[in-house]
């Protein structure tokens, strides 16, 4: 009995399983937030007038406040004030966000409703509703990082020396179901039909969705903040913080920019993520155009990347917690990322080919994540791990940030006229070929690099094809 009274809140599965699941509800909800008008973008054409480059530049958004600073001040916050209230106000931080975006849409704005002369009232090159949108889509990034580092330290919390890759790919797994969600019945939510050749539909029907999500991902972290609490009690932890040696310094920076293996794995990161996670912002419409489906059809095809991963990630993380090799499935997986990306640009599509590619994206999806984050513990010191895991989001967001300008940019300059036409009410169609070049471009550099971090590991023996499970 006196062993049971003395057991920590972790050493209980059930008690760190049923923390991991409140947690990733918050994360289900914001991946489901962040995908959720990519289906649409043939609507906001038409119904708003935005063109590609106002889409990109949208899209971009998200990650633009994290670029500027903001996501290193996440992790000062969430290493001064600890899990619970970081966790908190980062769903906070979701939710306003979510309500600026969401007002952006409305009907009212859009004719004229407040803010719309201020807003109007310069770069009159991308329209007031897009601008809105982006500020709003921008603050959401804000809430969205700071949640997705939040719940990092949380999972090594809870799992560290335990199973602690497939913990993180059961997260992953549920964020991604978020996902998958938006693809599969944003459309449908928006009840876009084609008229004339042109999409019609309400693009409000998914945001309302997404807010009743977001409201739900703050209650069950909110619900979690009791556990975490509890767990510091027993831990003797009586202060914010859990691991006072983890604390973000900037001091620390220098520390770890100069180790090379960690330089090598944030920017495979960044190639790697910038493959995935922007090219999902044009799947849909991407497949509209390749194949001549609808958008319905279009988002289930895409939404297939994410549920494979869900079944997959956790597999491949029980795999690297049991065998290791950590570094040759990053290898692996950006092989497939390139031979995904080479199909969507060179080989003539059907929907057979479109399926099949999707699905090797997310087995590359599934590879690359479960090896890399619980790598990070293995290339720095615990004690830098904090101050880690922010510098390699902020690396990350500079990609996400980049590359959907980037394909916005290129897809309206290969394609002179079209966007012209679309939003004046005709038929017409993309031709992706560049953008998915340039997706795949940036797979054959992250094989490059996993070569080269695979050759620093036996140099400097980190552990990356070691297994993570201490006996």
């Amino acid at each position: 009995m006196t062993e049971k009274v003395k057991q920590l809140l972790s050493e209980s599965k059930a008690a760190r399983w049923s923390a991991l699941a409140l947690v990733s509800i918050t994360m289900l909800a914001a991946y489901y937030f962040v995908d959720m008008i990519a289906p649409l973008q043939s609507l906001l054409e038409v119904d708003l007038g935005w063109s590609p480059r106002n889409y990109g530049l949208f899209s971009g958004s998200e990650y633009l406040l994290n670029v500027l600073g903001f996501l290193i001040i996440s992790g000062i916050i969430l290493d001064k004030m600890g899990i619970r209230f970081t966790g908190l106000l980062a769903t906070l931080v979701m939710l306003g966000g979510g309500l600026i975006k969401f007002y952006a849409l409305t009907p009212y704005f859009r004719n004229g409703g407040f803010g719309f002369d201020f807003f109007n009232s310069f770069w009159t090159v991308m329209p007031a509703t897009a601008k809105l949108a982006a500020l709003g889509y921008g603050i959401f990034g804000i809430g969205v990082e700071m949640a997705g580092i939040t719940t990092s330290r949380t999972v090594v919390k809870w799992f560290k020396g335990r199973e602690l890759a497939f913990a993180m790919g059961m997260q992953l797994a549920t964020a991604r179901l978020g996902a998958s969600v938006a693809f599969f019945f944003s459309a449908k939510m928006a009840g876009i039909q084609m008229v004339n050749g042109v999409p019609q539909g309400n693009v409000l029907n998914p945001v309302y969705v997404g807010i009743a999500l977001v409201t739900i991902g703050f209650l069950t972290f909110l619900t979690y903040t009791f556990m975490d609490s509890r767990l510091d009690k027993q831990t003797g932890q009586t202060g914010p913080v859990a691991d006072p040696t983890e604390e973000f310094h900037v001091r620390d920076l220098r520390k770890i920019i100069t180790n090379k293996g960690f330089l090598l794995i944030a920017l495979l990161c960044v190639l790697f993520y910038s493959g995935v996670f922007p090219f999902l912002k044009y799947a849909v419409n991407m497949m509209q155009n390749k194949l001549g489906v609808s958008a319905e059809t279009g988002g289930w095809i895409s939404g297939l990347l994410p549920v494979g991963t869900i079944v997959l990630t956790p597999l491949i993380g029980t795999y690297l917690d049991r065998k290791g090799k950590g570094a040759t499935m990053m290898i692996f997986g950006a092989a497939l990322l390139t031979l995904a990306h080479l199909t969507f640009a060179i080989v003539p599509l059907n929907m057979f080919i479109a399926i099949v590619a999707i699905i090797v994206l997310g087995i590359a999806f599934s590879l690359v994540p479960a090896s890399m984050w619980p790598s990070v513990p293995k290339i720095v010191e615990e004690k830098y791990l904090g101050s880690a895991y922010a510098l390699v989001f902020w690396i990350q967001n500079i990609g996400l940030l980049l590359i959907p300008w980037l394909i916005g940019y290129l897809l309206e300059a290969v394609n002179p006229g079209v966007a012209e036409k679309i939003k004046a009410g005709e038929p017409a169609t993309y031709d992706y070929t560049v953008p998915m070049l340039v997706f795949a471009g940036l797979g054959v550099l992250a094989i490059l690099l996993g070569f080269l971090l695979r050759r620093e590991e036996r140099i400097k023996h980190y552990g990356l094809e070691d297994p993570n499970k201490q006996k």
